[in-house]
């Protein structure tokens, strides 16, 4: 009996080793050289210098699979400082990979280089990449998509085209001097000037007929869209005239398919929808405009457009019949409620493994706040003589200079941050309500929360009404977690936790808190390093919007920071 076991114990184990090489084996190593330069570009009649990949905008498609690693070296040949982010990436075990500017890494400076490498791991779906570094990603970004590993496949029927479309914004001067604008008055930067769909504004703008993105698909097909909002500072409503999407994806994840007219997309985020090819031969028009949560706030109220184009419609337009797109009916910019409707709907395909015991239970106050002028030297054009701020549990988020805060974690230097950042907001008030005035300006400070290797975290964004109520999409780096609830007002914690999904809720990357109102996720904090959280609106950024996690090294090598790379730009 005992000689059967260890052969069965045995040939198990050379099953598993078996199927370890067949994973190894089938994995790719791919290499990529992005050199970062200006390149002119003509938009809305008027050609300037904008920053590019490798000459591109909207910058090269990353293919991958499941189990792949990439590896790609950045060249700057710009004038301005710049780091990569792989936005979604779990990044396990390669921290120095993620890229946030002065988190993990100093910048590449002019003229410099760095080489990042990382390893995809049990992920699936659409993410993107793009700069972070200030405002360089307003035209530096693609997308990442990661194909099932060989001999896996989609849990739905296989489409016959798969299409990325990336949503964006456009300014008719450098992005960088609209921020830098904005940081000598304290005031809110001067919107886009159109929104775009790859790099295109369409054909509703000026001098922009003949550039248009068209997308060709046969009568009959299903197509797959892989939808990503890289832009700077906008949420959008998204739709395809006559035809219903349906949803099977969002941020590298699987979800419950649901069937929409239109989907809010916020930045950051991607979402994966099937159309079924099955209108009368014509050419459709695909649009988005802004959803603008915030009352009296400025945006770009634009639509860009691409065309979605039957075969046979295209045949007739070469014979010169070129019949007008149909423009789907989009919501109003400010309707919340089908902003909210769509975003309830999500869920992963079946019952996940939801953190249950919690070991840090966090609340962060989130939104806007304004800094009282006491300076002369600074110009103060933001309300009643003040400049515009923002912040999480009243601190304003400094980003270090004279050392990244993983490096200065790695090393330990001192003097760069504090481990003191607040689990909850230093002062408990009514977050969503008439707030004093005493409480709208925040704490500037580079703080960190410091968590165990393991830990099982909880964490409530609370939107306040301080300056205005608005929705706010929170990135986490290095993690996806779970949405287990939201709702509007203040978040109870006695009544709220008992309607969470804790069987199938959705996993994101990146999540819009409810204007007035809050998001409850939760996370296993298990990827040692240093890891920013911010509001994805760029301009918020700028304010301070930021806060970052220090994930403690746990047991062994596979549960520790390894060293640096040699090339790791220094400050």
């Amino acid at each position: 009996m005992k000689s059967n076991r260890t052969k069965c114990c045995f040939l198990f184990s050379l099953l598993i080793n078996f199927a370890y090489n067949t994973y190894l084996a089938n994995a790719e190593t791919h290499y990529h050289n992005f050199v970062i330069q200006p390149t002119p570009v003509k938009r809305l009649c008027k050609t300037q210098n904008i920053m590019t990949v490798n000459g591109q905008f909207p910058g090269p498609t990353l293919e991958v699979r499941d189990g792949d690693t990439l590896v790609i070296k950045a060249t700057n040949y710009g004038k301005y400082n710049i780091t990569l982010h792989w936005h979604g990436i779990r990044q396990m075990g390669t921290p120095w990979a993620d890229g946030p500017e002065y988190v993990t890494q100093c910048p590449i400076r002019p003229g410099g280089s760095y080489t990042y490498r990382f390893t995809i791991e049990n992920q699936e779906g659409t993410l993107w990449w793009h700069a972070h570094s200030k405002w360089m990603r307003a035209t530096v970004y693609g997308a990442l998509i990661i194909y099932p590993k060989l001999g896996s496949s989609y849990p739905y029927p296989k489409p016959a085209r798969e299409y990325p479309v990336l949503l964006g914004e456009w300014w008719n001067r450098d992005p960088m001097n609209v921020l830098k604008l904005a940081t000598i008055t304290g005031a809110i930067p001067n919107v886009s000037d159109a929104l775009t769909i790859n790099g295109q504004p369409g054909d509703l703008y000026r001098c922009s007929r003949k550039e248009i993105v068209v997308f060709t698909v046969d009568a009959g097909e299903t197509i797959l869209l892989r939808i990503i909002n890289a832009a700077l500072n906008q949420q959008h409503f998204f739709a395809v005239a006559n035809h219903k999407m349906t949803v099977v994806g969002a941020d590298a994840a699987y979800t419950k398919p649901f069937t929409t007219n239109v989907l809010m997309i916020g930045p950051g985020q991607t979402t994966d929808v099937l159309i079924s090819v099955d209108q009368p031969p014509a050419r459709y028009y695909m649009a988005a405009h802004a959803y603008n949560s915030a009352p009296g706030l400025k945006f770009d109220n634009t639509t860009t457009t691409a065309i979605l184009e039957y075969k046979s419609a295209s045949h007739s337009a070469q014979k010169g019949h070129l019949s007008r797109p149909i423009l789907p009916p989009l919501p109003a910019f400010n309707d919340t409620n089908t902003a909210n409707a769509f975003t309830v709907q999500f869920k992963s395909r079946s019952k996940v493994d939801v953190p249950l015991e919690i070991e840090e239970n966090l609340l962060f106050t989130v939104g806007l706040g304004l800094i009282n002028c006491s300076r002369p030297s600074f110009r103060c054009e933001g309300p009643r003589n003040s400049r515009f701020a923002a912040s999480m549990n009243n601190v304003s988020f400094v980003l270090p200079t004279r050392n990244s805060l993983l490096q200065a974690y790695y090393q330990g230097t001192p003097g760069i941050f504090t481990t003191d950042f607040p689990a909850v907001p230093p002062l408990e008030f009514n977050y969503t309500g008439n707030v004093s005035r005493g409480l709208w300006q925040p704490v500037p400070g580079t703080k960190v929360y410091k968590m165990k290797f393991g830990s099982r975290v909880q964490l409530i964004f609370q939107g306040t009404s301080i300056v205005r109520i608005e929705e706010h999409p929170m990135h986490l780096h290095g993690h996806q977690f779970y949405v287990v609830g939201r709702g509007f007002g203040n978040f109870n914690p006695k009544r709220d936790p008992a309607n969470f999904n804790l069987i199938d809720p959705p996993s994101r990357n990146t999540i819009s808190t409810p204007p007035g109102g809050w998001v409850a996720i939760r996370f296993v904090a298990d990827n040692p390093g240093i890891w920013l959280m911010h509001c994805h609106l760029e301009f918020h950024v700028s304010w301070g919007f930021a806060m970052s996690f220090l994930v403690e090294n746990g047991i062994g090598e596979k549960q520790t920071i390894k060293p640096p790379p040699l090339d790791l730009p220094q400050c």
